[in-house]
């Protein structure tokens, strides 16, 4: 085993599973034979955007670079947060259980539950021992979570975007609701903003910054940045920023150096816009068969560091 993606379905009835998913045009489909813990039959996943987003992109890369494909750890959930919290659950007692050697873990929209995220913190410091610690990903609703609980520096990655880093930056603020407003606003730089949440302990060792600009940020320095190609229309089709996590996923599995990683995934992105020429109604599904070919561009045109 090599990586697990963690995530929610806006669907209420979906049901918490994990197992292994193709992709076909664009959407999921359930590898027969997964491990569904309730038992049932999934259905196919459009990929609109969230982690169903995600993981399309994730599946895009690993079919690019010839990677086996991750695992997806799923749930239904609407925002009551149940269906997160069962995943919560399940997540810390298999990691109690299981034998097998896993890699990574990303984790994505989760319904941020301190608790639910310590536990699972705890058990993988507890595998530690014999296996190490494996890469950690977070964005969206997890990594919410594990700012609030305090242990944010345990993580080598965040993808936030810049009303993310706001909320990481704020020492109070419990969650993104609460962000104090000159945080908000645009008298602090992109720097100013990683410095503050690097100094109180409140991030990832690695940002990358999504954004008009994208930033690259190490142990709150920032390292790097990427703002070409510009494609306007891009900014208003929703998840996009999935997409980015889900390139940044497939590039570790690859065992690429973090960094290298943020910027090929920014870049990455960048192009499948330009390729796929989107207008404002472009929806994400539709960047997917773009990916492979801008991965390949990017890989080319970014020398290793």
């Amino acid at each position: 085993m090599s990586w697990i993606i963690c995530g929610s379905v806006p669907d209420a009835d979906f049901p918490l599973s994990l197992g292994s998913w193709r992709l076909q045009q664009n959407r999921l489909l359930p590898d027969a034979g997964g491990l569904l813990p309730h038992g049932g039959t999934l259905p196919e996943l459009s990929v609109q955007r969230g982690t169903p987003a995600l993981l399309a992109a994730t599946l895009q890369v690993c079919r690019s670079l010839d990677l086996p494909r991750p695992l997806a750890l799923l749930v239904g959930d609407t925002g009551s947060g149940q269906g997160s919290l069962a995943l919560y659950a399940f997540l810390t007692s298999w990691l109690e259980s299981t034998g097998d050697t896993v890699n990574g873990l990303t984790f994505h929209y989760l319904f941020p539950n301190v608790d639910g995220h310590n536990r699972i913190l705890m058990g993988l410091k507890a595998r530690a021992g014999t296996s190490g610690m494996p890469a950690l990903v977070a964005d969206a609703g997890f990594m919410y979570a594990a700012k609030m609980s305090g242990y944010a520096g345990e993580y080598d990655l965040f993808t936030p975007d810049a009303g993310e880093l706001a909320f990481l930056a704020d020492e109070n603020a419990p969650h993104p609701f609460y962000t104090r407003g000159f945080l908000l606003g645009s008298d602090l730089s992109t720097l100013e903003l990683v410095q503050r949440a690097h100094a109180h302990g409140n991030c990832a060792r690695t940002l990358l910054i999504k954004g008009e600009v994208d930033s690259v940020a190490e142990n709150g320095t920032l390292v790097a940045t990427v703002e070409s190609p510009n494609i306007p229309y891009m900014e208003p089709i929703g998840g996009t920023g999935d997409l980015v996590t889900g390139t940044v996923t497939g590039l570790l599995m690859a065992g690429q150096p973090m960094r290298r990683v943020c910027i090929v995934a920014a870049k990455t992105n960048r192009l499948a816009g330009a390729l796929a020429h989107p207008t404002p109604a472009t929806q994400v599904g539709s960047l997917l068969p773009y990916l492979p070919e801008a991965l390949r561009q990017t890989l080319e045109q970014t020398p290793p560091r």
